[in-house]
């Protein structure tokens, strides 16, 4: 499609668009094409994952023996068995 050039944005769109760009790490024409998307429903807006921080506390206190008998008890857990699967 041809470029389309805007003039006179609004100090709050330009904002929104700048803050979108620089939250998804892509570029201001990028963010822009996606909130068009969006207003017009050509796009769902993706939901963000919800990022939960109430067990940050427990991040690093495992001993390395710990840490190793766990991934053993996963590893068991993650087991296909194929006579489940026929």
């Amino acid at each position: 499609m041809k470029a389309i050039t805007l003039r006179n944005l609004p100090p709050e769109v330009a904002k929104t668009v700048q803050q979108r760009a620089k939250k998804k790490r892509t570029s201001v024409n990028k963010a822009v094409i996606e909130l068009l998307e969006e207003s017009v429903g050509g796009k769902a807006k993706k939901k963000e994952k919800t990022r939960y921080h109430d067990l940050d506390h427990l991040i690093g206190t495992w001993t390395k023996k710990e840490a190793e008998e766990f991934e053993k008890l996963v590893a068991e857990q993650r087991t296909i068995d194929p006579e489940l699967w026929q």
